[in-house]
């Protein structure tokens, strides 16, 4: 079990240093991404009409009150074509002024989402009973390609994020398990008990 857990925190540690690369030395966390042309207009507008209320917003909106019934809601949805025909539309994750950039907070965050990740591949892995370390790579790869198209393809399909910004942060976060592969694989091994068995 020691063997696991290290295996996990060494492998937490290779991808928060790809995912640093990723983002500070290369270009990927920036593809994708754009800028609003006379920003100072829109965030002064913004700033006007949400305030101090921090949150992820749609618009626009379907129309239907916080409290409104299900049947109100399924009568807003049958005009919300008619809204999307004629009004620009998107996803805001707005936060109100005051807002810091890379805090210790956010990095910490980071760091331990990704040692979680690892670990849980580095259990995974030691439950199987594959013997090659190219077999133990291929199966931490598999993982990380399932956890790049969890979000990103659905955000993709529904909420329009660019395909360009998509492949990008599925590059990101296969690579991610790519590397913490790297050293999973060569740290957990299956145990004599299980090769036995599947060799009986």
């Amino acid at each position: 079990m020691k063997r696991i857990i290290l295996a996990g925190v060494l492998g937490g540690v290779a991808m928060f240093i790809w995912s640093s690369i990723a983002h500070i030395v290369l270009p990927l966390g920036e593809i994708g991404v754009k800028q609003i042309d006379n920003e100072t207009a829109v965030l002064s507008t913004m700033s006007s009409a949400l305030g101090t209320s921090s949150g992820l917003y749609i618009y626009p909106s379907t129309g239907a009150g916080a409290n409104a019934t299900r049947a109100e809601k399924q009568a807003a949805m049958r005009d919300y074509g008619k809204k999307l025909a004629v009004n620009p539309s998107g996803i805001l994750i707005y936060h109100p002024p005051g807002q810091s950039a890379l805090t210790p907070g956010q990095l910490g965050t980071e760091f331990a989402t990704e040692l979680i990740e690892a670990l849980l591949a580095a259990f995974l892995l030691a439950q199987t009973r594959l013997s090659t370390f190219a077999s133990r790579l291929g199966f931490v790869a598999v993982l990380g390609l399932a956890a790049a198209i969890t979000t990103n393809i659905p955000y993709w399909n529904w909420y329009g994020f660019p395909a360009n910004y998509t492949a990008a942060y599925m590059t990101i976060e296969f690579v991610d398990y790519l590397v913490a592969g790297l050293v999973v694989a060569s740290m957990v091994k299956a145990s004599s008990s299980r090769m036995m068995t599947a060799a009986a």
